[in-house]
């Protein structure tokens, strides 16, 4: 006669049970928080590096137009206006043979690039309906760091005032601080660009 002997099954017992849900619960918990915190620093990076590069498109534009400026279809000086966060000035900013009236204006954290097309004869700028409004860049921190946007200065290198003679503008340097949360990294990024107009020098 053949004995088998007594075979014995035992389950995880309701404390082992309650001990590997937590530890199976904490580790999702971790590695969720983990993938979270991953995309979310990776997003804002993009985000920032994306609002950079079109500032950084922006200003390459200012300094391709600022030093073709000529003076206006009306016969206007060729700067208009010049202030910390605001520079008006004329120039064919699209190559159609015809001299446009462009304003770069920072309102809080926008910066904004205004066209005005020249109509009518005689020649006018309808300066309080531009034609072309485009945002540069909506994170311009430079009026909320107390510095200015545009500088300028005369033919002996001394910085102006925004209450200075036009005439006396010889060299413009256009500075943004771009980030699009001051409170997170990475931090902000600097774009500077420097010019001398052609039509403004002293031995033309």
């Amino acid at each position: 006669m053949i004995r088998f002997g007594n075979t014995t099954q035992a389950g995880m017992t309701l404390v082992e049970m309650v001990v590997f849900i937590g530890i199976y619960t904490v580790l999702m918990l971790a590695i969720t928080g983990t993938i979270v915190n991953l995309y979310q620093t990776n997003s804002y990076t993009i985000a920032q590096a994306d609002e950079v590069d079109n500032a950084r498109r922006g200003i390459t534009q200012w300094n391709r137009d600022v030093k073709e400026m000529v003076t206006g279809e009306d016969g206007t000086y060729p700067v208009a206006t010049i202030g910390e966060h605001r520079l008006g000035y004329y120039s064919d900013t699209d190559q159609d043979d015809q001299v446009e009236y462009v304003e770069y204006v920072l309102a809080s954290t926008t910066l904004t690039k205004y066209t005005y097309n020249a109509t009518g004869s005689p020649v006018t700028y309808d300066l309080l309906n531009p034609d072309i409004e485009e945002i540069l860049s909506l994170y311009v921190q430079n009026i909320n760091q107390g510095t200015s946007t545009f500088f300028y200065y005369n033919n002996a290198g001394n910085i102006l005032a925004s209450t200075s003679p036009l005439i006396d503008v010889r060299y413009i340097r256009a500075q943004l601080i771009v980030n699009i949360n001051p409170t997170r990294s990475p931090g902000e990024f600097m774009l500077r660009s420097s010019i001398a107009p052609r039509n403004l020098k002293d031995n033309l």
